[in-house]
């Protein structure tokens, strides 16, 4: 068992594993937080024509600034400006062929901006088609644009251009961080997973050990419920319980052990089965070994190896069907998990939008966590039954 900390699968599982525990700590973004455009594209996709998120702050009245890519995804000004009553303060957005009037503003002396180009109100300001994007005609061509604002005492503005590109894996439906998503959503996997594992090997483990040593009634009905378990199919009752139950992330575990433990209380019970009846437990029978000492301290070592490889084959199942559950709308929307990652790119028409950066993210995580822990069920496997290599 010493070359398994070698494996590379194993390297690279602990390698997942500390980054889903501590670079969550290390980030100050929030998974929830907007930081862009909706569907932004990754920062490095397409850099010579697709914009940046852009920010300028004004203080002196005037903004001058040039533009060499295509428009910006949204024009949002938001801010203050503090003039006399008597004043007419004029915000003006110009471009090389037309001044847009954003604001006409009198009678106070404190006003607050907060305009948004996506808003219905702002393209009927401005005589704008109100199916268009109004930034197709604030920014129609390269070249240079001012934001003038006049009559104001002061001014205390923002100007924030969230482009057509933004973060390490771009944003989705909500403008938030993809890449900030899918390190939060390695955390939630990996507890659903190994937590639904090893509780169901746990269940599997009791139920065999007592169907094997004990047998009769008890072996029938216990092998009788795995029966009936085995025939139900898994997903509809999934659901089912998922919406009796709750959403939440111990519930979805609770859920996915119950139908779990079935594989591993099958194999434990026909280890113990063939160990039963042998000649050095019959001797611990002989010198008056309770029946609760010959399973805790021989018959719980014997099945050990055989519940590491179940530990480690069952995970990718456990995964598998939270990502299914999550795909399906039956998780706690408030969950950041690869599944739920992928059931919103779905819902909200990442497909349709062609935004491949939502999906190939998460989707790739889920078959790389799987592809490890087979790869280190099927390395247990072979240690405790040598044939199983082939060599």
């Amino acid at each position: 068992m010493r070359g398994i900390l070698t494996r590379k699968s194993v390297i690279a599982f602990i390698a997942i594993s500390l980054i889903g525990a501590f670079a969550p700590l290390m980030m100050s973004q929030s998974p929830y937080a907007i930081t862009g455009a909706p569907f932004a594209r990754p920062l490095w996709w397409r850099g010579g024509t697709l914009s940046a998120t852009r920010n300028f702050t004004i203080n002196d009245g005037r903004l001058d600034l040039e533009w060499d890519k295509n428009p910006p995804a949204i024009f949002s000004l938001s801010g203050r400006i503090t003039a006399k009553p008597e004043s007419n303060v004029r915000v003006i957005w110009r471009t090389r062929d037309k001044d847009y009037l954003l604001d006409n503003l009198s009678g106070s002396e404190t006003y607050w901006i907060n305009q948004d180009g996506r808003d219905m109100i702002f393209k009927q300001a401005l005589g704008l088609p109100l199916i268009s994007r109004s930034v197709d005609y604030l920014f129609p061509a390269h070249g240079a644009y001012s934001l003038i604002v006049e009559g104001a005492e002061s001014v205390e503005l923002k100007l924030s251009l969230p482009g057509e590109r933004q973060g390490l894996l771009g944003t989705d439906q909500r403008g938030r961080d993809v890449f900030t998503m899918l390190i939060y959503g390695i955390r939630t996997s990996l507890i659903i997973g190994i937590s639904a594992t090893i509780i169901a090997s746990l269940l599997g483990m009791a139920f065999g050990l007592t169907a094997g040593y004990i047998g009769g009634w008890c072996d029938t009905l216990i092998m009788r419920v795995v029966d009936i378990l085995l025939s139900i199919p898994t997903l509809p009752i999934l659901m089912v319980l998922a919406g009796i139950w709750g959403k939440g992330l111990w519930q979805l575990v609770l859920i996915l052990s119950i139908f779990s433990w079935m594989g591993t209380a099958r194999s434990v019970r026909a280890l113990v089965l063939t160990v039963r009846e042998s000649p050095w437990v019959e001797s611990l029978r002989a010198l008056g070994a309770k029946r609760g000492y010959i399973l805790w301290r021989h018959l719980v070592p014997e099945t050990a190896p055989i519940l590491l490889a179940n530990i480690a084959l069952g995970v990718p199942g456990a995964i598998l069907a939270e990502a299914g559950l999550a795909f399906l709308g039956l998780s706690d929307p408030r969950l950041i998990s690869w599944g739920r990652m992928l059931h919103e790119a779905h819902s909200f028409g990442a497909f349709t939008e062609g935004a491949w950066w939502l999906l190939l993210p998460p989707g790739f995580g889920i078959v790389a966590i799987c592809l490890i822990f087979m790869d280190m069920g099927k390395f247990l496997e072979e240690k405790i039954d040598p044939r199983l290599s082939g060599k």
